[in-house]
């Protein structure tokens, strides 16, 4: 027999199958992970096929070396979907296995738990001393115990004693490493869903298998919709995922599926170890858990019998893969529901202008949801020009409002969110006297000030530096802070409120799973409270006693050159002001912004993301941005810019060729360096283009085949379909 087999080699030049004797004793078939001898040695591969013929000659042919699983790990889902994202994607066939099977699958050993329980029952009269006696005593009472925690109780030379006699025997067992494990479950309630609720879930199960598009009000109650729903699939003996787009979300989502389903659950992000990962991936394998809960790595799961998809806080760009290799996570769950004859449901309080075009057109079911679950009433948004407050003698970091409010929610005993959405202390330093600025040696950025560790770092590619006490261009010791960032907000509020507990929650104090639940743990349980956050605050939490929110600089993200700029900033205002008022107490939300009068702002105040919507897809449409386009970008990167810059105009040229023999196809065209022009060493060049619709996949094909016949071992360059960052 042949096998044909992926070998797992990233370079472009070995993305092909290769032949493989395969010895029929070995018991292998399609999907299985398998040895295989490669030039001159031997690595990991996959049968993709199984024949009874080869044209390569026999002398050339070498034999599969072995299994290495007693199961397949590659479904033929998983080959569809492979040759789906290869196409799609322009990927590499070994990138995508490695999406769907993470090396530390393999690598992981399991955890081997021994437990120490009692042998003889009679023991009074074997035991030697009264520690013998206490030792024997517990294990009669608690049945058994961790050997380690055991000796950790009592004297580990007596339990060895008890051994060795015999009294006590040890038992070894594998044990999963459970993600969460100190986490309580939410009691088990009885709910009544609303009609609105019961409407939703009527339409899923009248209309599936569908694509549907919840567009619910924060707290609205659309995660038990999702509950509902996948509780039927459970019923007909299939399977869920459910998505969030951060992994700060799943700690809560975990404890309240867990609740509803109990160990039917599994989790699975890259924020777990990698022990906890491999066993977890291993319950999905083997069907004992049925619902995946996770950030988008998660649509991999290895799970069977799909009956439902669930993408929470649809919206969200960390949906797309911006690093090799690159992905749609919606596209992936679509193909994935086709597959499976089941249902995609997408869920968000403020869809994208893409997803929600989609539903008015009629290609995804609308399920309109405009109100609360407990029929509290959106919070209040009051807007503050920050421009006049400056005129009237306030330079400060909040507004005279929000002390205020913030002093009132205090008193209450409440709690109170302060959202700005940039982390470290301040965005830069500068030199008063000439104006330097210090920037990171490896990346086109300036440095960020950490005032917690006394540093400058790198946002993107992680590097640190000593802070400047004099300038190193023109030695003036007057060194500026430029914009503010969540460390600042934190130090200013504990100066105006003391004996206040103030919790900060940013990518620098959550480096791991247990850090996230600590802080939203404390939070929860504390009252006065005020936590600080970037956007990570600003969904999916369920902070039932806020009745305050800050955000401090609405503006932020509104100047972007980015046509998404506006979209995103309504996005993240509208979930973060709906953090406030989700249980019993009224909400208000204090918008600071140098620019009220901007049409979002208005939107946003009345919650009206209809009227958002008309005017900025009429915007779109009248520039030819997606969804009326496809924007798609070629990125160069190298550490040789002239070798970069060679080989973008040669793509260029290339592109240009295309764009003369159709010229109704393109919108745009050109190429430049880009925003960061330089990171992690490599100078990076990129071409745009925006696609008309009508031939788009030709189009598109097309421009895959340029890139990938002009080769430079000196050089990387990739397509991006649809990015969601363009710096």
């Amino acid at each position: 027999m042949i096998a044909e087999v992926i070998v797992d080699i990233l370079n472009s030049n070995v993305d092909k199958v290769f032949d493989y004797i395969l010895d029929p004793s070995l018991n292998l078939g399609v999907g299985y992970r398998v040895l295989v001898p490669f030039g001159k040695r031997n690595i990991e591969g996959f049968i993709i096929k199984i024949k009874n013929q080869t044209n390569v000659s026999e002398s050339k042919l070498k034999s599969v070396i072995c299994g290495l699983d007693s199961f397949a790990c590659l479904t033929q889902e998983f080959l569809g979907l492979m040759e789906y994202m290869v196409k799609t994607y322009n990927l590499t066939k070994a990138s995508c296995v490695r999406l769907f099977l993470p090396s530390i699958i393999s690598a992981s050993k399991p955890k081997i738990v021994n437990f120490a329980a009692l042998v003889c029952e009679n023991f009074e009269d074997r035991v030697k001393n009264l520690i013998q006696s206490e030792i024997c005593c517990y294990l009669k009472e608690h049945g058994r115990e961790s050997l380690s925690e055991l000796k950790r109780k009592f004297s580990p030379s007596s339990v060895q004693t008890l051994i060795k006699n015999q009294i006590i025997k040890v038992v070894s067992e594998k044990q999963n490493r459970t993600p969460y494990l100190d986490l309580k479950n939410d009691e088990k309630k009885q709910i009544t869903l609303t009609d609105e609720q019961q409407n939703a879930v009527r339409v899923i199960e009248s209309r599936s298998p569908n694509i549907f598009l919840i567009h619910g009000v924060t707290a609205s109650g659309k995660t038990e919709v999702y509950l509902e729903v996948i509780e039927k699939a459970l019923k007909e003996n299939k399977s869920a995922i459910v998505l969030v787009p951060e992994i700060g979300l799943t700690p809560g989502l975990f404890k309240r599926f867990t609740s509803r389903f109990s160990n039917l659950v599994a989790v699975l992000h890259s924020g777990l170890s990698a022990g906890e990962r491999s066993d977890e991936w291993l319950r999905i394998k083997t069907g004992e858990a049925k619902v995946v809960i996770g950030a988008r790595s998660a649509i991999f799961a290895p799970i069977e019998n799909l009956g439902v998809v669930i993408i929470d806080e649809e919206h969200d760009s960390s949906y797309f893969s911006e690093t090799n290799p690159r992905y749609y996570t919606h596209d992936v769950a679509k193909f994935r529901c086709r597959f499976n004859n089941c249902s995609l449901i997408l869920g968000s309080a403020t869809p994208s202008i893409e997803t929600y075009f989609m539903a008015k057109r009629g290609q995804y079911v609308l399920i309109e949801m405009k109100n609360r679950a407990l029929k509290q009433k959106l919070p209040d948004i009051k807007i503050v020009d920050m421009c006049s407050e400056m005129r009237n003698g306030n330079s400060g970091i909040f507004s005279n409002l929000l002390v205020q409010k913030l002093d009132e929610c205090i008193k209450k005993g409440e709690q109170a969110i302060i959202f700005i959405n940039r982390r470290g202390y301040s965005s830069f330093i500068r030199c008063s006297n000439c104006g330097y600025i210090p920037e990171c040696d490896d990346c086109d950025v300036s440095l960020v000030y950490h005032k917690e560790d006394n540093l400058l770092k790198c946002h993107f590619c992680g590097n640190r530096y000593k802070v400047l006490t004099k300038c190193p261009i023109c030695g003036d010791t007057n060194i500026r802070q430029g914009a503010i960032g969540t460390e600042r907000v934190k130090e200013e509020l504990l100066k105006l409120f003391p004996n206040v507990e103030v919790f900060r929650l940013d990518n620098d104090t959550t480096l791991n799973k247990n850090q996230i639940v600590k802080i939203i743990t404390n939070f929860n349980n504390t009252r006065p409270a005020i936590l600080v956050g970037t956007q990570m605050v600003s969904k999916g939490h369920n902070f039932n006693n806020v009745s305050l929110v800050g955000i401090v600089d609405a503006d932020l993200s509104l100047h972007f050159s980015d046509f998404r700029a506006t979209d995103r900033t309504f996005n993240l205002l509208t979930q973060v002001a709906g953090r406030a008022g989700r249980a019993y107490t009224e909400g208000l939300v204090i918008l600071q912004t140098y620019t009220p009068k901007h049409f979002a702002y208005n939107c946003v105040m009345n919650y009206n993301y209809n009227a958002f919507f008309e005017k900025e897809i009429n915007l779109r449409k009248a520039t030819g941005f997606p969804p009326f386009s496809e924007i798609i970008r070629v990125l160069v990167t190298s550490d040789d810019e002239q070798e970069a810059r060679k080989l973008l105009l040669e793509v260029f040229n290339e592109m240009k060729v295309l764009r003369e023999n159709n010229p109704h196809d393109f919108v745009y065209l050109d190429a430049m360096k880009s925003p960061v022009k330089r990171m992690n060493k490599m100078f990076r060049y990129q071409i745009l283009t925006r696609i008309a619709l009508e031939n788009k996949d030709r189009i598109i094909e097309q421009i895959f085949k340029i890139n990938n016949s002009v080769k430079n071992p000196k050089v990387t360059s990739f397509v991006e379909i649809n990015p969601q960052n363009l710096s």
